[in-house]
């Protein structure tokens, strides 16, 4: 007699952790992205969500629960599948991001409630295969099933995505050996000589997986063009799937000197504990010698033809990974004449263009195919077929030092912001916003004096050996060289008017004594 479906035990549950990394700087979309607040921490898809591409990240890596009936892609899986397969149950989120960036993931983690996450910081940038190394460490005890993804990639059809990750996940869970590695590869609608490509070959399996015949760097024009017209190449997304074990004896197998430091910064971290996340801290000192590698190159493009399987499923989503100002194009909404635009624009007889205005009208005239970005303290304007060689502006700006290069003029910090709003030989004007009951650290300065004035709020000031109180239109002086700290205990905003006078103004003299969100001497 056959059973009914209903009638058939259910699986084990597969458990899923989501790994975002979410370490890049960048340096193609300046002067919106920079080192200090990288293009993943922006609101970039086009889609008119009013989330960055990292907390758009964050939040399709947690529909993967083929529990949630609420996603479309899940009440799909659920309906078809019943008792027949696994269900994927996920755990908290692991982000791998820089130790500078916390602050950021946090804040914008806030405004995703149902979220749960742990930090892993990187003291330095590594690239991708250490970035890994850590989640895989970290999650080594459970042996889960990793679903890895950068933080900076837009899709547009999130039902697609979900299924597609679903089956990866499946094909990894299938293989009791845990040898198996599953990877999105994306179809391609150009031939693109930006990504790598990945050959697909044999038939198709169970969860719609296909046999990884070899990976290819990035091709000429010609090759590319020959590779789309083949149709078993695809774009190498960089997001992965597969066991944490699988990883750390693969990455042991291959590139045996990234394993083995990082291991050694991972026994010898530290862990502190935020009111919104876990922090967890590599030793910085080893993770220096780490070499600097990607996934890719340290272990995935060596397995075809070894031990580990290499699995790819194909999506068809609509993807980007936004990595010129000429793909933030492609993906935005266009007017009539084919025009991208954000913030306060006016345009005549202009064509094919993104133009985008963060703190002022920004008017264009009988131009075609331009990128026109505007801040506070910077103005691009390029080709958008040379987008791409925005990096060399990055460049001259490292070499000229160039604070233009790390930070906006408005820069967040995780007790509030700060918008340098003028600045001249021997002087510099901020404006400080405070959250209510946050606190700058405990400091000093050796090269320059302070004169505080408050227009908003209520300031509790340290000013060496005196607490004091100001409220609107008090202001204070703090000499060079003064021991020293502003605090908002109101529940309100605290906002000031920072007058520096000094030899040297750069945000490096600072000498921190005690700070609450575990910042040293910067």
């Amino acid at each position: 007699m056959t059973k009914a479906i209903s009638d058939i035990p259910a699986l084990p549950a597969i458990p899923v952790i989501p790994v975002i990394l979410c370490g890049g700087s960048g340096t193609r979309l300046w002067p919106l992205s920079r080192s200090g607040f990288p293009k993943q921490f922006l609101v970039l898809s086009g889609d008119d969500s009013a989330k960055s591409l990292f907390q758009q990240a964050v939040e399709r890596l947690n529909t993967l629960s083929t529990e949630n009936t609420g996603n479309a892609a899940n009440t799909a899986y659920t309906a078809n599948t019943a008792n027949t397969q696994a269900s994927i149950t996920v755990g908290k989120t692991l982000i791998v991001t820089n130790e500078e960036h916390r602050f950021l993931v946090t804040d914008q983690l806030r405004e995703l409630p149902k979220v749960k996450a742990t930090l892993l910081l990187e003291p330095i940038g590594r690239n991708t295969a250490p970035a890994l190394t850590l989640a895989a460490l970290y999650a080594s005890e459970q042996d889960p099933i990793l679903v890895i993804t950068p933080a900076d990639q837009t899709i547009q059809n999130g039902a697609a995505f979900t299924k597609a990750l679903q089956d990866c996940v499946n094909v990894v869970a299938s293989d009791k050996d845990k040898k198996t590695i599953a990877i999105l590869g994306i179809t391609p609608t150009a031939p693109e000589t930006g990504y790598g490509y990945i050959q697909k070959g044999g038939a198709q399996g169970t969860h719609g997986e296909f046999t990884v015949e070899r990976f290819v760097e990035k091709p000429d024009a010609k090759t590319a063009q020959s590779y789309l017209d083949n149709g078993h190449y695809f774009w190498n997304s960089g997001m992965f799937v597969l066991h944490a074990s699988t990883w750390l004896a693969a990455l042991k197998e291959f590139r045996a000197d990234i394993f083995g430091a990082t291991e050694t910064a991972w026994v010898a971290r530290a862990m502190d504990q935020s009111t919104d996340a876990q922090f967890i801290r590599p030793d910085k000192e080893v993770f220096q010698s780490i070499p600097s590698e990607s996934i890719d190159y340290a272990v995935i493009e060596k397995c075809p033809g070894s031990q580990y399987q290499t699995k790819m499923v194909e999506l068809n989503a609509g993807w980007n990974d936004l990595g010129a100002w000429d793909a933030v194009w492609q993906v935005g909404k266009k007017d009539e004449c084919g025009n991208v635009t954000s913030g306060d624009t006016l345009l005549s007889n202009t064509n094919n263009s993104l133009v985008h205005a963060s703190t002022r009208l920004v008017s264009t005239v009988g131009v075609d195919n331009l990128v026109i970005i505007e801040t506070a303290d910077a103005v691009l304007v390029a080709d958008r077929a040379n987008s791409q060689d925005v990096k060399s502006i990055v460049n001259q700006l490292e070499q000229q030092k160039r604070e233009e290069k790390n930070l906006h003029r408005k820069v967040a910090r995780p007790w509030g912001w700060y918008d340098s709003v003028d600045e001249g030989e021997r002087f510099k004007v901020k404006r400080i916003q405070v959250k209510p009951g946050a606190s700058l650290s405990l400091q000093m300065h050796h090269h320059r004096a302070e004169h505080w004035i408050v227009v908003k709020g209520t300031a509790e000031i340290t000013n060496g050996e005196k607490v004091i109180i100001l409220t609107e239109n008090q202001s204070t002086y703090i000499p060079q060289g003064q021991t020293h700290r502003l605090a908002n205990p109101g529940k309100t905003a605290l906002e000031i008017i920072e007058v520096q006078s000094g030899s040297y103004l750069g945000e490096d003299d600072i000498v921190r004594f005690e700070d609450h969100y575990g910042r040293t001497k910067s």
